[in-house]
């Protein structure tokens, strides 16, 4: 029987790699595209979950569940398997832009090991964050209490890296489209990593950047009420959005239309957006707080061209020397006020 697989270099339009393989396995009808053994990993992720049995789930979203696996050939990973509604509708250029995600390495962005596909499955395989999201953590009141200001600040400082590098330094830059706290992992020492970069995009592909957003209600930018244009500066608003919301510990709702607002921007007191679990901070660190909220807002500025890039937030925090004093301490709860 002669072997129906066929390797990224036979398959006409795709690029080829030396560390990332794309199969098609025409026996099984199995598509992979990872950076280990594609048909091995979907064998072992189907075992290991006795096929997706929900006692394995360890949450849903609004693409798929996602499932936590101990794989023999690695530590934990996180599976996030897609809904049946998911469908390849342009194979090529879905291949590749997997490809060229699962090569991105980069300290504060999640892993993707690669992508798996036949009529009955598809999945995404992402390296495991042993805290979960920072949305749950947020919602937890015991787990919240743990992130203490100086975690949070640095949590800013790392997405505003991860965005900067995904908007700056890739090729074509790649625009996140839902950039929210259930997309920010942390992992046991609560440092965090960004999740699911392009992916949106992923799921709901299109030839240009005018395509269904998929971003988190409350987070989007304004200008998407007008045009489905997405641009880097959708991402920037969403950052914004984030670093409020984990100075408050909460989304910050309307606060966001007012401090959007030049005439009514003074009426909000420093404590309206800080987290009230928190003991209330003072001297250098009540000083970060204020200059990273002057950031965010400049983020949420109507126009998108009046608001700054990423390269220039994560700029500014680099350089703010408060900033990079609080940061360089050793993470530890504040004490009691």
């Amino acid at each position: 029987m002669c072997d129906q697989r066929r390797r990224v270099g036979d398959i006409e339009g795709l690029d080829s790699s030396d560390d990332v393989d794309v199969d098609v396995d025409e026996d099984n009808g199995l598509l992979s595209i990872s950076t280990l053994n594609g048909s091995a990993l979907y064998r072992d992720i189907l075992k290991a979950t006795k096929e997706f049995d929900a006692m394995f789930c360890i949450g849903k979203g609004g693409s798929g569940s996602v499932y936590k696996v101990k794989l023999p050939s690695l530590e934990n990973v996180a599976v996030k398997r897609l809904h049946s509604t998911f469908e390849v509708t342009h194979h090529k250029s879905f291949m590749n832009e997997v490809r060229a995600l699962t090569k991105i390495k980069h300290r504060n962005i999640v892993k993707l090991y690669g992508f798996c596909s036949n009529a009955q499955h598809s999945f995404l395989v992402y390296e495991c964050m042993e805290r979960g999201s920072l949305s749950s953590i947020l919602r937890n009141e015991v787990e919240s209490k743990k992130l203490d200001w100086l975690k949070r600040v640095n949590i800013i400082k790392v997405v505003a890296f991860a965005l900067s590098y995904m908007h700056q330094d890739c090729s074509p830059p790649i625009v996140h489209r839902d950039i929210s706290s259930s997309n920010v992992l942390l992992d046991s020492e609560f440092e965090a990593r960004v999740s699911d970069f392009g992916i949106a995009k992923l799921l709901k592909p299109d030839s240009s950047n005018c395509t269904a957003f998929a971003g988190t209600y409350g987070d989007v930018a304004p200008e998407l009420a007008y045009t489905m244009k997405v641009t880097e500066m959708c991402d920037v608003y969403s950052f914004g959005v984030l670093a409020l919301e984990i100075l408050k510990g909460k989304h910050p709702g309307e606060y966001i239309t007012v401090l959007a607002n030049l005439s009514t921007r003074d009426h909000v007191q420093l404590c309206d957006l800080l987290d009230e679990r928190l003991p209330h901070p003072e001297n250098e660190v009540k000083e970060v707080l204020i200059f990273i909220i002057k950031l965010a807002i400049s983020c949420l500025l109507e126009t998108p061209k009046s608001r700054p890039t990423m390269h220039f937030i994560s700029h500014m925090l680099s350089m703010d020397p408060l900033v990079s004093q609080i940061t360089s301490m050793k993470a530890k709860s504040l004490p009691e006020m």
